[in-house]
């Protein structure tokens, strides 16, 4: 994506190779920080408190961390402690998991003195193959578009509803939801978005609206109960939303608020795609009610909002009584029955066991 005409990824290794830059999530849209990382904790701080987020990118950071502890310490030991360390941040996304996961298998047979470079080029694959998995992502998309197209008067406008954000600052780069949505637009397609604002952390208000702005793609902010009002009035042609964990069977785990969404979509007869690279996918889980862990984060996040205040700053305010506690379960799962389709890189599969093995027999 650009930046002001400048094209950035989500995260990129520092010059000297002993670090990774990231873009700092937290201040945006208003602000566009830059901030580096050099040691495993910092990972672990920005990965737990959401410098980065979304699923792909929590994994290519991941990855980056324990290269990057590889450089003080290569032995087993550390690398066992660094990949506990960095698990315990977010339990919900299974790209963390996977991430780490890799980069154990892969340096367990090499030299402790080779860990460090090893760790390194493979942090950067994974960031690049992201990126790939993502652009054909946007490909298979981009065919179901075309097919909504098809059926409306020529010019007539193509209405999406997205929730929370899985565009390119969720991944390395591109996106995940977003990707259909860029490729569409690219295409000279009349494409229009609805975007939840997602509370409590508001990642659609402040994330999905910026970069769609960002990419001149004409958008709607909407509060997140409006969008069953405008399913319910013809106003919505499709939903695609990103997820953190998709289960064998097809059940999608994403931000919470995606439930209520599928619900009102199959209430109303609007299809409801979930775009997901196959990192994404838990093979070893099949009821995701059950047993997909969901992520309890703190009250303050539901207590407080940020924004820009009278003065142009940005700053945080309290909107709930100070004697008031606040649950803030940050993940829902939408079971299989309530999803047209998933959106891989190797195609769209029908959101069930046998769905998923027709694309991924292995």
């Amino acid at each position: 994506m650009n930046v002001k005409g400048k094209h950035y990824r989500t995260i990129w290794p520092t010059g000297d190779g002993h670090g990774v830059e990231i873009i700092d999530q937290r201040f945006l849209p208003h602000e566009f920080k830059i901030e580096v990382l050099r040691d495993v904790d910092q990972v672990a701080t920005a990965i737990r408190d959401m410098w980065v987020r979304g699923a792909p990118l929590i994994g290519a950071t991941a990855a980056y961390g324990v290269a990057i502890a590889m450089l003080s310490d290569p032995s087993d030991a550390h690398l066992d402690l660094v990949w506990h360390k960095l698990h315990d941040t977010r339990p919900t996304a299974i790209n963390l998991r996977w991430a780490l996961d890799d980069l154990r298998q892969h340096l367990r047979p090499v030299p402790m003195r080779a860990r460090a470079a090893q760790a390194f080029a493979r942090a950067r694959a994974i960031a690049d193959e992201d990126v790939e998995l993502n652009k054909a992502i946007g490909r298979h998309g981009l065919e179901i578009i075309k097919g909504i197209a098809a059926r409306k008067k020529p010019g007539e406008r193509i209405n999406i509803l997205t929730h929370c954000n899985a565009g390119w600052l969720a991944t390395v780069d591109v996106g995940t939801a977003t990707a259909p949505i860029y490729a569409a637009h690219d295409a000279g397609l009349p494409i229009h978005v609805y975007v939840d604002e997602t509370r409590p952390r508001n990642q659609g208000a402040q994330l999905t609206a910026w970069e769609l702005a960002g990419h001149g793609v004409p958008h709607t902010l909407i509060v997140d109960n409006a969008g069953g009002h405008l399913m319910q009035h013809g106003r919505v042609d499709m939903v695609i939303v990103g997820t953190d964990r998709t289960t064998a069977n097809g059940d999608v785990c994403n931000k919470i608020g995606t439930y209520l969404k599928a619900l009102a979509a199959k209430d109303n007869g609007v299809p409801f795609y979930v775009g997901l690279p196959s990192p994404t996918i838990d093979w070893t889980v099949r009821d995701g009610v059950a047993e997909i862990p969901i992520e309890e984060r703190a009250d303050a996040e539901v207590s407080y909002v940020q924004g820009l205040d009278a003065a142009g700053k940005v700053s945080r305010v309290r909107i709930s009584p100070l004697q008031t506690t606040a649950g803030n379960p940050a993940f829902d799962v939408t079971p299989a029955r309530l999803v047209t389709g998933l959106i891989t890189e190797r195609g769209v599969a029908e959101a069930s066991a046998a769905g998923l093995r027709k694309l991924f027999p292995a």
